[in-house]
This record gives C-alpha cells, sequence and structure tokens, in this order.
C-alpha cells in the first residue's frame, strides 16, 4: 500500500496508524491524516538538541522524562482502545511526568510539556491543528520555537485553556513551574554555531 492508496477525506485511526508502513512520516490529528515536512534543516536540529540535552540533564535522576521525534504521543479522547484513537502527534520534544504513560509505544496521554520548533510548512498544523488537540488532551505547557524569527512562546493550560505567555527572544529565560528550578536562555538556544 502507498500513502496516495489512503483516501484522505476518510477517518483513520491509531489501529490504522500501526498497520501504515509508508517511508512517509504522518501525523494524525482527530482522525485526519497529516504529512510531516521534509527532515527538518540543521537550524531545527541544533534547536532541538539544545533543549533536549538541557532537559535531559535536568532531569537526571528525577521523575520526568523526556523524550524527542520520532516518538508516537496518542491522545485519547474516550477510550484508549488502538480503534478510538484518532490522534497521533510526534511533538519535537515532550516530558512526561507520569511514568504510567509510557509504554512500548510510546506516550499514552498528554505529557506535560511539549515541545515543537517551527519549519518552514508546517506554521498552520503546529499553530492551529497541534495548539487545539494539545489544550483539549490536557498538556500543561505548549512551547513554539521559531527559529528564523528566534522567538519563543509558551502557552500555559489554566482552567482548560492556553494562556499565551509574552513573545519571548534574545536576552529571555524560560522556566517553567513543572520543572521547578529548569532554566532556559533563549540566547544560547538561537545563537548562530
Amino acid at each position: 500500500m502507498q500513502l496516495s492508496d489512503l483516501d484522505i477525506s476518510k477517518t483513520y485511526t491509531y489501529a490504522d496508524y500501526l498497520k501504515w508502513t509508508f517511508d512517509e512520516r504522518l501525523e494524525l490529528i482527530k482522525g485526519k491524516i497529516f504529512k510531516m515536512t521534509p527532515a527538518p534543516g540543521s537550524i531545527h536540529q541544533r534547536q532541538s538538541g539544545r533543549i533536549y540535552s538541557k532537559l535531559y540533564n535536568y532531569l537526571e535522576g528525577k521523575p520526568c522524562e523526556v523524550f524527542s521525534a520520532p516518538f508516537d504521543v496518542r491522545l485519547p479522547r474516550k477510550s484508549i482502545d488502538d480503534k478510538e484513537i484518532l490522534t497521533v502527534v510526534q511533538p519535537d520534544i515532550c516530558v512526561i511526568c507520569d511514568p504510567a504513560k509510557v509504554d512500548d509505544r510510546g506516550c499514552l496521554g498528554s505529557p506535560d510539556l511539549v515541545v515543537e520548533i517551527l519549519s518552514p510548512g508546517n506554521n498552520k498544523k503546529e499553530l492551529q491543528n497541534k495548539y487545539e488537540v494539545y489544550e483539549e488532551a490536557g498538556v500543561l505547557e505548549y512551547w513554539v520555537i521559531h527559529p528564523q524569527e528566534k522567538t519563543f512562546l509558551k502557552y500555559t493550560l489554566t482552567d482548560g485553556n492556553f494562556q499565551p505567555s509574552r513573545l519571548l527572544t534574545i536576552g529571555d529565560y524560560v522556566t517553567t513551574p513543572i520543572l521547578s528550578g529548569f532554566s532556559l536562555s533563549l540566547e544560547e538556544l538561537f545563537a548562530e554555531r
């Protein structure tokens, strides 16, 4: 089966997703197929690596874990049955503080923190579609990084709705109540090689 054999107007589930053997990486958002952009460029990967390593080092010996893409995050709405899960995403980075959510297939349930680094061509998916499913699933914080603009926006879940931070940039530090004592320098994050 080829990706082109699928009816993109159809609604698919995680059970369908598990059967696919395409070369392309896909995500399901509310049952709809979204092709992932081509492999991220060096700026995206450099920034992803910096955030991941900073989180990994901070979390050493702590109960939370950090994971980087490709890593399936299944966001069930009503049932955890594979045939009823309509959303499977691969965040660039996620932090999960409940070990019961981590299994051999990835994460089942909402991560505590999700990081998405924008790439040309995926902004609508990240800023609209994923925003909605992360908010609905109860992700506590959603970080959106725009490498070309060198900006950082943090959405914090408050009473079931995301509240945006002010737009952060070089000179600012990112902190989070989820990881007390953690600090990320945006000057270091956005530094040229």
